[in-house]
């Protein structure tokens, strides 16, 4: 189980790879293709870390316990702006 300082270090890593990869892309050393896929699968994770901790919010708020939340699929996390 993850608790909340490391989903928060995983984000912080997938932001700092979407940093990384922009400036790859900017300076030509990545080509627009794999930037897209690499982004989209980037964007995907990041929501997947959010909604855990949101999950773990909302059972801590509930008296249950945080760590029976769990990460749900990118095809669901990605359902909800649907």
């Amino acid at each position: 189980m993850s608790d909340d300082k490391s989903i928060f270090s995983r984000i912080d890593e997938l932001v700092a790879e979407e940093h990384e990869l922009r400036t790859k892309h900017a300076a030509g050393q990545v080509n627009d293709t794999d930037e897209h896929a690499r982004l989209r699968a980037l964007e995907v994770e990041l929501d997947q870390c959010w909604d855990l901790l949101r999950q773990r919010r909302a059972k801590r708020e509930f008296g249950e316990n945080p760590d029976d939340a769990a990460a749900r699929s990118g095809d669901t996390v990605e359902g909800y702006l649907n």
